[in-house]
């Protein structure tokens, strides 16, 4: 049985507990460092000139008080997903982020890349140094994930199936390099990476669901997805919502915690609101995000 939505973020817990799961797995969530992390509320608080409407951070909050927000929220597990804009900067992002999952154990320690000659040198120790997730950004990055650059790296992340977070849809803004074309190829090439499509690839969804279908480790994450803000820019079809039922082991709980327009608790009542049911939802909040991590009830 499908329990009521949530309709606060005190009211979460009541609502994952009556679903029978043991917490939320949240893939998509950022803790940057401080200065990356003022520079990028920045951006989203100029929402007007970036985006063409407001984009209030709703969780513009110290990193304590941001940390005990999703301890309330019942996130068991949640990466810090880091990503630069430029060469020579994910090195530093990289010890940043596994300075910050050796204080927390909740959190799964996070690494990133650019597509530079060091590339390959710095993905392989930080796979050393325990890192268990990647993010990147093709549209603030600015590079094709093809570049031959990282071929190295993804040829090591196939091998070792670590997941990759990556924002590649061309939502909320296109960039010179986001939408499917580039992902189908790189995927003809690493068929075996173990991707996770940020934002349901918005708002290139039907694409993206193909890719899911297609390839065996690819995964999508709920970033947003069907929010009322999303939904305002970039709505789903939905005639694609069976689709998207039958891929129910490869759809992840993402929310963009903490720069979202709108409370957390809304991400996951847009969720039940699809009505896929509660196997979907269990699936998508806990179980999905559990096995992909390895982690335990």
């Amino acid at each position: 049985m499908t329990p009521a939505p949530p309709v606060s973020d005190d009211d979460v817990p009541r609502w994952w507990r009556e679903l029978g799961v043991p917490g939320l797995v949240d893939v998509h969530v950022h803790f940057l460092p401080e200065r990356v992390q003022a520079k990028v509320w920045r951006y989203f608080a100029d929402g007007e000139r970036n985006y063409g409407r407001p984009w209030p951070v709703t969780y513009a909050l110290p990193v304590d008080e941001r940390l005990a927000v999703l301890d309330r929220l019942g996130v068991r597990a949640f990466p810090t997903l880091p990503y630069p804009h430029k060469p020579g900067m994910a090195p530093w992002l990289n010890d940043e982020a596994a300075a910050f999952a050796a204080q927390h154990l909740q959190v799964l320690q996070s690494a990133t890349f650019f597509p530079e000659p060091e590339a390959p040198a710095y993905v392989a120790a930080a796979l050393d140094a325990g890192s268990r997730v990647f993010k990147v950004h093709v549209q603030v990055g600015r590079f094709d994930p093809r570049d031959p650059l990282l071929d190295a790296v993804w040829a090591r992340l196939e091998e070792t199936g670590t997941p990759v977070v990556i924002h590649c849809g061309s939502g909320p803004r296109p960039g010179v390099h986001t939408g499917p074309a580039p992902m189908s190829g790189l995927l003809e090439r690493f068929p075996r990476l173990q991707l996770v499509i940020a934002h349901l690839g918005m708002p290139e969804y039907a694409a993206f669901l193909d890719l899911a279908e297609r390839y065996e480790r690819v995964h999508l994450d709920t970033t947003m997805f069907a929010t009322d803000f999303i939904e305002q820019l970039m709505p789903f079809d939905r005639e694609l919502l069976p689709q998207l039922g039958a891929l129910r082991d490869k759809v992840v709980l993402g929310s963009d915690f903490p720069a979202i327009p709108y409370p957390y608790w809304h991400q996951l009542a847009a969720l039940q609101r699809l009505r896929l049911g509660a196997d979907w939802l269990r699936a998508v909040v806990w179980e999905n995000g559990a096995r992909l991590f390895d982690l335990a009830a």
